[in-house]
């Protein structure tokens, strides 16, 4: 690293008191010895972190891809300047594990300590050496925690007008986590029970980074207006919408596209933001030739598959009829679906089959234990005359779900055309990490059975 006169380092400094991104350019210098990499997005994340600085941003949401320089740029250098501007200004920070949290706290502090930092921020001094939990000696504080963390006698921001702190999280989903209903809600009522009630006041702002992994994780949650705020949305795909590469330095575009053709719905949401490919991960229903009426004198075998919802707000009930023809394609032919309570759930099961008819075969799911037996007495007397088999799930949805969808994705399936087939069209699109599969699981049951067959019950 050359040496700078006196008049460069003075420059400098006040270019780094004013500007976020010089800051952390500058810092990274003095630390290693080497030059930043710059790239247009570090600059886009520095503008919209200013403006959450200067009050224009309460609520900000930003989607970029792992290692793309979020937290460096978001966390570390965002706290550090914010903190130099206004030395006692109160931030909690979380991530999806603690000692990441924490591993981000000490990396402030050592940035803090740092002589050049010293240089720019000489009235900011800490006031004790905790690495969780830490302040400055002008009642500035810093915590730091895991997602689902308590964050008892602690609070965000002043309640002021100016800036007085921020909440930022960072990654609140770990990766492999993330396709979990239990633990994409457990982040979700964490957000919901511990992180909104702790800003000092009505001015204080909070920042969520992610990756994005699921259709319904705590940015899609969030910006599909979950907590009833909006949220400014600052969204970063590896390849832009021109077809080039958001970071050259990092990924060229052949390397993206490579990494697209390897795992095509983690790319979507990790790195493009969008939780299932445009073209479907497991499922590529373009793939799905789309007519208008059944083939003429085809031998066709069918199947309705049902997947059950219980609750209204929860899973909705879906019952995916399935033909396999003689000559070896295969014919969705219809999809009754809704959101209903038992009693009018079992209305559609019953009316559904009297407009199949007999020749219809009927799968339905067996849950475990006693109560699964006794709902499969109580659907064998409701389908009385009917062709009715029963069985439990096997395996997880995806595993159940991929032997059809190799059928789907050689251009095997066909679809008769009705309203239903945008519903079930965009369920495969985003299927694992759609908010809903139960479309899928009816199809999977309807293929299962239709393919290997199974003991059945007559009424």
């Amino acid at each position: 690293m050359r040496e700078f006169n006196s008049e460069e380092n003075t420059v400098a400094i006040e270019l780094a008191r004013k500007d976020l991104y010089f800051f952390t350019r500058w810092m990274f210098l003095q630390r290693t010895g080497s030059h930043w990499v710059k790239a247009k997005h570090h600059q886009l994340i520095c503008n919209a972190l200013t403006k959450v600085f200067n009050g224009e941003i309460k609520r900000l949401i930003i989607n970029i891809p792992p290692r793309y320089s979020k937290t460096e740029i978001a966390v570390v250098n965002f706290v550090a300047w914010a903190m130099g501007q206004v030395p006692d200004a109160e931030f909690i920070h979380c991530s999806y594990s603690s000692g990441l949290a924490v591993k981000n706290s000490s990396n402030i502090r050592t940035l803090i300590q740092h002589e050049a930092y010293q240089s720019i921020f000489p009235n900011v001094t800490l006031a004790s050496e905790a690495k969780a939990h830490w302040e400055t000696t002008k009642s500035g504080v810093f915590y730091a925690t895991g997602a689902g963390g308590t964050i008892t006698g602690f609070g965000a921001g002043k309640n002021r007008k100016s800036f007085g702190g921020a909440i930022i999280i960072d990654d609140p989903h770990k990766a492999d986590e993330a396709r979990s209903d239990v633990m994409r809600q457990n982040v979700i009522d964490w957000f919901q029970n511990t992180v909104e009630s702790r800003t000092n006041g009505p001015e204080t702002p909070i920042i969520v980074i992610m990756q994005r992994l699921h259709e319904d994780d705590l940015s899609g949650w969030l910006l599909d207006g979950g907590n009833g705020e909006q949220w400014e949305h600052l969204c970063l795909p590896a390849i832009q919408d021109d077809g080039t590469a958001l970071w050259e330095a990092k990924h060229t575009i052949e390397k993206l596209r490579e990494m697209e053709q390897a795992s095509p719905y983690v790319f979507a949401g990790q790195y493009q933001q969008r939780p299932a490919p445009l073209d479907g991960g497991i499922f590529k229903p373009g793939q799905i030739e789309i007519i208008d009426a059944l083939p003429a004198q085809m031998k066709i075998k069918w199947c309705r598959g049902w997947d059950l919802g219980a609750t209204i707000g929860g899973d909705p009930t879906a019952g995916a009829k399935l033909g396999r023809c003689e000559d070896g394609t295969w014919i969705i032919a219809d999809m009754a679906h809704g959101d209903l309570p038992v009693d009018k759930r079992d209305a559609l099961i019953k009316n559904t089959a009297t407009l199949d008819g007999k020749l219809v075969k009927i799968s339905i799911p067996q849950d475990p234990g006693q109560a699964g037996k006794t709902q499969v007495v109580s659907f064998l007397k409701l389908l009385a005359g009917y062709r009715v088999s029963t069985s439990p799930e096997n395996g997880d949805k995806v595993t159940r779900a991929e032997p059809f969808a190799s059928q789907v994705n050689v251009g095997n399936v066909k679809m008769l055309r009705g309203e239903w087939n945008n519903g079930l069209i965009n369920e495969m699109r985003m299927f694992p990490n759609g908010k809903h599969d139960d479309r899928i699981d009816a199809l999977s049951r309807a293929f299962s059975e239709l393919i290997r067959g199974s003991t059945s019950y007559f009424g």
